[in-house]
């Protein structure tokens, strides 16, 4: 039976379209990348640029094919440079030329600041769109692996015994420096050049010993801080009641290191984190405030703190510093993780209803409870505290705190799986934060052209 095959022909001449705006259809994810960035205020980049030297790529060029790169999943600027060749997108983005990595990787180390600060020049583009308007944000934090390997991390035990072991071997080379000129030695060994390296160890290891001295004060302050709220709370509640309160009396907290305190010797910042599947990593913990009606990240920051709780601070300084052209939040749901009383007083303090459980949610609740009536609201006045218990026992807030993991986990799944965005390329604090802005950007672009569609 005869099978009629497309021919594969692989000699006859085939030119490329005339122009790039023919390489791809008219509704792509890279025109429209190039769009929207043709719409951004570049002068802060356009004007670092002396003007001298060989002609430079157009930073414009370059915002475009790092957004694109981000939005679909390429990060590196090895990649990047190579998909300027074998990608048709990137083909269209770069206008048929081939920026190197080097020129890549630079550019983003350069204007790190600068192309975060693109954040919110992009939302506006989607509240001009009719795409984006603040309402209920829903907040959430996800641990991202440094660009560091846990096994590299010094503990202040280890470093305390290992300090001990090198200054004894220095004295011991020092011993063998003084017999040299008067035995030879059973070893050929280079003394000054083994003391130099001792001694630069004994350096870094100073160096990592102050960073976990710093640490641990600071821990020991918030823990003091803590300890004396719990016990000025049992006071009052003793001399409110007349009784003695029940349960054991807080702990006062230690100073000084504990013997597991440890920095990474390659990224200092970094911090030893639980991960979600078990066991601990060395990584950020990178938090996002999700728009619950579109699905776009309106808040993005990366923190050093593997706890939630210090994050909604910070989460609601940035949501209001947003342009009033985006709108006001007026609802914020976050999980157990977040919750105090302290993060409740400050949503209550910024006119926004807070959703923050107490503990974890039950799943599968029996019909009777779910079909009940809503309690009675509190009598007078509520606490934060009380009108955030409230607001999650009634219908409509278990409804809107429903939203919560439809939103914010969903775009971390997607971030992390299909964009495969799992680990930092930069190293530091201030260099993640960076790059974790240029993450959330190319999740906006892809996100608005599929609302826009």
């Amino acid at each position: 039976m005869a099978v009629n095959f497309v021919p594969v022909d692989r000699d006859t001449p085939n030119m490329f379209p005339a122009t790039v705006q023919e390489y791809l259809p008219e509704d792509h994810l890279a025109r429209f990348v190039v769009e929207i960035v043709e719409q951004l205020d570049l002068r802060a980049l356009v004007g670092a640029y002396a003007g001298s030297g060989s002609k430079a790529y157009h930073p414009a060029m370059l915002v475009a094919l790092l957004f694109y790169g981000y939005a679909t999943g390429l990060f590196s600027s090895r990649k990047l440079a190579q998909a300027s060749y074998d990608s048709i997108p990137f083909l269209y983005i770069c206008a048929n030329t081939h920026p190197d990595h080097r020129t890549i990787a630079d550019f983003r180390k350069r204007f790190l600041e600068e192309l975060a600060a693109l954040f919110t020049q992009v939302l506006l583009i989607a509240q001009a769109m009719g795409l984006v308007k603040l309402g209920t944000v829903s907040l959430d934090g996800t641990k991202i692996k440094a660009n560091a390997s846990k096994h590299k991390a010094l503990s202040w035990e280890h470093a305390k015994r290992l300090e001990e072991q090198l200054r004894g071997e220095v004295e011991e080379l020092m011993r063998l420096a003084e017999q040299a000129d008067n035995q030879s030695l059973a070893e050929q060994i280079d003394i000054p050049r083994e003391l130099e390296r001792r001694e630069q160890r004994l350096a870094v290891i100073a160096t990592a010993k102050e960073e976990i001295q710093a640490r641990a004060q600071a821990r020991f302050e918030a823990e003091q801080a803590e300890y004396e709220r719990k016990c000025a709370t049992r006071q009052a509640r003793a001399e409110r009641t007349g009784k003695q309160p029940g349960g054991k009396p807080p702990k006062a907290p230690e100073p000084g290191p504990g013997a597991k305190d440890q920095v990474s010797l390659t990224d200092a910042e970094s911090r030893i984190m639980p991960t979600a599947g078990g066991g601990f990593e060395q990584a950020y913990n990178a938090q996002a405030g999700v728009d619950t009606e579109t699905h776009l990240i309106v808040e993005q920051h990366v923190t050093d703190h593997s706890n939630d709780k210090q994050e909604v601070a910070p989460a609601l300084e940035r949501l209001d510093a947003l342009p009033e052209a985006l709108g006001e939040v007026d609802a914020l749901l976050a999980d157990t993780g977040y919750h105090s009383a302290a993060n409740l007083d400050r949503c209550e303090a910024a006119g926004i209803d807070a959703y923050i459980p107490e503990s974890r949610q039950r799943h599968n609740a029996p019909l009777a409870e779910r079909l009940a009536d809503d309690p009675p609201a509190p009598t007078g006045k509520p606490t934060p505290l009380e009108a955030n218990r409230h607001r999650l026992r009634t219908h409509t807030g278990k409804a809107r705190y429903a939203k919560r993991k439809a939103t914010v986990e969903t775009v971390f799944g997607i971030i992390k799986q299909v964009q495969g965005f799992r680990q930092f390329l930069l190293r530091g604090l201030h260099a993640v934060q960076g790059e974790w802005a240029l993450v959330c950007l190319g999740w906006n672009l892809k996100r608005l052209f599929a609302l826009k569609g």
